[in-house]
């Protein structure tokens, strides 16, 4: 239970580091201007925050429930996760952490045709707000791509959780522009500051969490991989 309490608030995390990374970030402050439109009246301001937010949650409990639930169905590929996952889990942190240290680097992934395609979207309605996080989580580019994929689908596949672990880092996507609404709602000069602290933290928490992967990594390895003989 403690284990998967840990994944939970990992996964959590993973969500709040990719809403406030530089792509995710552009997306975000594009749903506050459309969430805040009509910041005069504050009840339609915090309900479209909350459907932007559940958007991002439904689409990536989808997308993910579809990856885990194929590769546990598929026999094969279940039993040499069941039986290598805690193996695999070395090297990947290790690639994911040296990815958000900055010390390798992707380039071609871009999802600036979803960002557009949501613009429009957005202009439906309340319930567009809901559109727009479902097409906004889409909105790969190599440090989301890297914190779901890399992250978040082997944490989710080890403890057999397609739907809950997907579900926390939804919220966690959308919490920081649940908290940018708020800001707006009390004044822009506290919007500012909140924003403000919000891209001045993005850097030491993904250095934090890159080194906290690497750590993690070279642990796993040490002990599912060397000390275990392979």
């Amino acid at each position: 239970m403690e284990g998967f309490v840990a994944a939970l608030g990992s996964a959590l995390w993973l969500g709040i580091l990719t809403s406030i990374s530089p792509c995710p970030l552009a997306t975000n402050l594009t749903a506050v201007s459309f969430i805040t439109r009509e910041i005069h009246l504050p009840w339609r301001t915090l309900l479209s925050g909350l459907l932007y937010a559940l958007g991002r949650c439904l689409a990536y409990a989808v997308l993910a429930w579809l990856v885990v639930s194929s590769l546990l169905e598929i026999q094969s590929v279940a039993l040499f996760l069941q039986s290598s996952m805690n193996r695999i889990m070395g090297p990947l942190l290790i690639l994911v952490g040296l990815f958000l240290l900055g010390l390798i680097r992707m380039t071609g992934l871009s999802g600036n045709w979803i960002a557009r395609s949501g613009e429009r979207v957005g202009r439906h309605g309340i319930w567009g707000a809901l559109l727009l996080g479902s097409l906004f989580a889409f909105s790969f580019c190599p440090v989301s791509a890297a914190l779901f994929f890399g992250s978040l689908i082997p944490i989710a596949v080890e403890r057999q959780s397609p739907i809950i672990l997907p579900v926390a880092y939804g919220i966690g996507t959308g919490l920081p522009v649940l908290a940018l609404a708020f800001a707006l709602l009390g004044g822009v000069q506290s919007a500012s500051r909140f924003f403000r602290q919000m891209t001045r933290w993005e850097k030491p928490a993904r250095m934090i969490t890159g080194a906290v992967f690497v750590a993690a990594g070279i642990y796993y390895c040490y002990y599912y991989l060397f000390s275990s003989g392979f």
